[in-house]
């Protein structure tokens, strides 16, 4: 198998909560954005994961996300764990600029894929 199929494997076997295109809100930090990318488990730099402080550093073997993120200040790309984010009720799309590289129409609080994947 290819390291791409491998990948997608171990993300279905993991599990992940949240799929491409839905809109999460961070549990502890006041940002939300749109899943673009899963990781079945930490896929990051050694050197980004010992930035988070250690009493609040998530645990590698869980999905991480990768986050079209916004707060009430900027527009960036976020990856967070699994277990620091909650589904996002508010209805609202995400204001984004790169939403419409990736994703479709915003309905029923969420964006169609609109790209090809690999």
């Amino acid at each position: 198998m290819t390291e791409t199929t491998n990948r997608i494997m171990e993300m279905f076997t993991k599990n992940a909560k949240y799929h491409l295109g839905q809109i999460v809100r961070h549990k502890k930090h006041p940002f939300r954005g749109v899943v673009f990318d899963v990781d079945p488990e930490f896929s990051n730099t050694d050197e980004w994961y010992e930035s988070i402080p250690e009493d609040s550093r998530p645990h590698k073997e869980q999905p991480y996300y990768h986050l079209l993120a916004e707060n009430d200040h900027s527009f960036y790309v976020a990856y967070v764990s699994e277990q620091n984010l909650l589904k996002d009720y508010s209805g609202e799309p995400v204001g984004h600029p790169d939403v419409q590289d990736l994703f479709g129409p915003f309905q029923d609080g969420h964006y169609s894929i609109h790209f090809q994947m690999n």
